[in-house]
């Protein structure tokens, strides 16, 4: 092992397990290990690192601390991080699979909930082209002044709009497989293929192209993290109250709740179900708020 002196901090820019791709400061990109069981590098991470002598493999020592973090509650009730230090959120929905607009509404919860751009994507658009078909849920974002983008990657259209708006940024893509996240992100960057695989016709699922996370350079400046798709998400939230602040039309409504520590449940006087009988709060989103809410108390509780 070299000397202290040696040690440079990096960037994670690839995940494989225990192994790790780092971005050194002079743009060099490394293979490193990790130093021990208890520090977890993800996709994003500031870290300390050093060279291994007589190795080509870098040994990451310790990780800086983190603007922010992508969570999920895993599968023992821990709080696994998928992600540090972005910008900006993407959530991928398209014509198909068809939408689950719960799993949206959970992405976007979290990107409001650590201060990151929330971003909504629908793709595909070429499969619906001419057949006057709206899409309801795209204009309920819309409404609460989220930026929505409408593209085909496939066709590569409406590609150059959502590639300015991530200029300079961070970005992380998500949302269920199958979206077309990975035949995005080959539209929007340079010098890349990432794995695209077809909707699987005996499930209607989206196969898992993309098994590890990976930072690519964007054109004209900022990268992307394409990580893996998934058939279900929730953001690791410390208390069922928290889910209100991850939906900005319930939060602002709740300023005149007459209760401080209204639920938006049951409580009377609330200015969150006033909003949703009067319609300024959509329906959809108030019952994806109560079910943030539900799920919570379950994970709390070990149910999930």
């Amino acid at each position: 092992m070299s000397d202290e002196t040696a040690a440079v901090t990096a960037t994670v820019i690839a995940t494989y397990s225990r192994r790790m791709g780092l971005r050194l400061a002079n743009d060099a990109i490394v293979d490193a290990r990790i130093k021990g069981k208890r520090i977890k590098p993800v996709c994003g991470d500031i870290v300390n690192a050093e060279p291994i002598d007589n190795e080509s493999d870098w040994l990451i020592t310790a990780i800086n601390d983190r603007r922010n973090e992508l969570t999920r509650p895993n599968m023992r009730g821990k709080v696994e991080v998928l992600a540090a230090n972005f910008d900006t959120l993407v959530v991928v929905a398209s014509v198909a699979p068809v939408p689950d607009w719960y799993i949206v509404d959970r992405y976007l919860c979290a990107a409001e909930l650590i201060g990151v751009e929330p971003i909504v994507v629908f793709n595909k658009t070429d499969l619906i082209a001419g057949h006057g078909i709206e899409i309801p849920e795209l204009q309920e974002y819309r409404d609460i002044g989220l930026q929505v983008f409408e593209c085909s990657a496939e066709k590569n259209k409406g590609i150059r709009k959502i590639r300015k708006a991530l200029s300079d940024q961070c970005t992380i893509v998500v949302g269920q497989s199958g979206v077309g996240k990975s035949s995005l992100i080959n539209e929007l960057v340079a010098d890349s293929q990432q794995r695209t695989a077809d909707i699987s016709h005996k499930t209607g699922e989206g196969r898992h192209t993309t098994v590890n996370s990976v930072m690519i350079p964007l054109r004209g400046g900022g990268s992307v993290i394409d990580s893996p798709g998934v058939r279900d998400y929730a953001p690791a939230l410390s208390d069922s109250s928290d889910a209100a602040f991850g939906f900005r039309e319930i939060s602002a409504a709740a300023q005149a709740c007459r209760f401080a520590n209204c639920r938006h449940l049951r409580e009377p006087g609330c200015a969150v179900k006033d909003g949703v009988e009067q319609d300024t709060i959509s329906y959809r989103r108030y019952e994806s708020f109560k079910r943030m809410v539900n799920l919570t108390e379950k994970l709390s509780e070990g149910k999930y």
